[in-house]
């Protein structure tokens, strides 16, 4: 099977990773899966304000999550919006369980992600820009987060879903993924298949999730080992 933009089913889009891009962040990273782009800001560990949200025993990890105005064919509107918060919530909860948010109680970790250019997976490339960008800020971290969304398409299991693909899948499931640790930290799961195919897929996610992780790994290396 031949996708619409000539890769195979389990193929990557063209993934360009690069750590370091903003000079006023404590740590970055951009992260271009095909024509999809993802800029990654973190600020922090610095200490929370108000007081009165600290965590005792924790870091609070804040994530805000943007699509910028010109990222897709159709002007986005600015601001916040109901999907950029759920987005938002979702990256959170896929970095928390690889960050040693125990080592700073009463602190907070901003991360700002911002998608410039939109055509599908902008999730993902979201928390594959924003684990960089965490590494590069030197957030003690038990491993890189890799994600990618894989879907079914003509009864082909298929990796990275971009642009129409969304709508010709039978599913959109992201995975988030920690190699060092072999455990998903994110699954979500937007259509209907049985159990069997489900369990594929992720298969198929967790091996994808790999190979960018290599990538992140180099790109911090890069980076640092200058």
């Amino acid at each position: 099977m031949k996708r619409n933009d000539g890769r195979k089913p389990e193929d990557l889009r063209p993934l360009e990773i690069t750590a370091g891009v903003l000079q006023n962040a404590t740590g970055s990273a951009m992260v271009r899966m095909g024509r999809t782009i993802a800029v990654a800001g973190v600020f922090g560990p610095r200490e929370m304000f108000p007081r009165r949200l600290q965590e005792f025993g924790r870091a609070c990890l804040k994530c805000r999550y943007l699509m910028a105005p010109f990222s897709t064919d159709e002007r986005a509107r600015p601001g916040p919006s109901r999907r950029s918060k759920e987005i938002s919530m979702v990256v959170r909860n896929a970095l928390e369980p690889a960050i040693f948010l125990e080592d700073y109680p009463k602190a907070a970790i901003d991360v700002y992600i911002d998608i410039i250019q939109a055509d599908s997976g902008t999730r993902t490339a979201g928390i594959n820009a924003a684990s960089v960008a965490l590494a590069d800020a030197g957030v003690p971290m038990r491993g890189l987060v890799a994600a990618v969304a894989v879907g079914k398409i003509n009864g082909k299991y298929v990796v990275d879903l971009a642009g129409k693909e969304e709508d010709e899948s039978d599913c959109d499931l992201p995975v988030a993924y920690l190699p060092r640790d072999g455990k998903i930290s994110l699954l979500q799961f937007d259509g209907s298949l049985p159990k069997k195919d489900v369990k594929e897929l992720v298969k198929l996610a967790t091996k994808a999730c790999e190979e960018i992780h290599k990538l992140q790994q180099e790109a911090l290396m890069k980076r640092w080992m200058k």
